[in-house]
């Protein structure tokens, strides 16, 4: 149990690592592994054409080094990778992260200062196969990660960034209840080689508990279809 004296950053990083498996009804989120490359490889190449504005690996190389570099920004406690693991079947259709992972150096008496894990992140790297789209696998996710960023470290804000040209990724954030910010310009390489622009979402802490409402009801509707 973290108190307002003895947290540190180590402390806070260490934390955060622990996410480990986050399941609900449709899928479990799994820490990102090696052992999910083959798994991943193939969940990929079901339909590349899926992935135009995403930079999502093809064939196993390609997986491999996707994986280690993820393995190794949450070794350094900038990120918290998953394997997306559909429960009934028990099928790997994706992954995402926590990533771009911030922990601001409050003062030792702020309120503040006793926050377990980092203080903002971005969910993202995010992509699911084919088998998966409007399945409520992506609604679901998102919660999972929302109410792990929320409700156990405690973030004042989650953002989403997509290239402003992917219509279906911005449609997806909007339907979870994510508030659209703007573009930034000239702000990331797309999937394509160009400088992309990126259309950024937001929840924020204020905004979690109306956000999780409204994500346990597009869940029950999934439920009854």
């Amino acid at each position: 149990m973290f108190t307002k004296c003895t947290v540190t950053l180590s402390d806070r990083v260490g934390f955060t690592a622990q996410a480990g498996v986050l399941s609900g009804d449709i899928v479990r989120l799994e820490p990102l592994e090696l052992g999910h490359v083959p798994h991943l490889a193939a969940a990929s190449a079901a339909d590349p054409s899926l992935y135009q504005w995403s930079p999502v690996p093809q064939g196993h190389d390609e997986m491999r080094g996707y994986v280690t570099a993820a393995i190794a920004a949450r070794d350094r406690g900038t990120a918290v990778p998953f394997a997306v693991i559909r429960k009934q079947d028990a099928m790997v259709i994706g992954s995402s992260r926590l990533w771009d992972l911030e922990y601001w150096q409050w003062p030792g008496r702020h309120r503040f200062s006793g926050l377990p894990g980092p203080d903002v992140c971005e969910i993202g790297h995010t992509w699911l196969t084919r088998s998966a789209i409007r399945t409520g696998a992506n609604t679901e996710m998102k919660r999972l990660m929302l109410q792990l960023a929320f409700d156990s470290w405690q973030v004042h804000r989650v953002c989403l960034h997509t290239d402003v040209r992917n219509t279906r990724s911005r449609a997806a954030m909007e339907r979870i209840g994510a508030r659209f910010e703007g573009v930034l310009r000239a702000h990331r390489m797309a999937a394509d080689q160009t400088v992309r622009d990126s259309a950024r979402y937001s929840v924020t802490a204020a905004e979690w508990p109306a956000v999780r409402r409204h994500l346990d009801e597009l869940a029950s509707r999934y439920s009854r279809s």
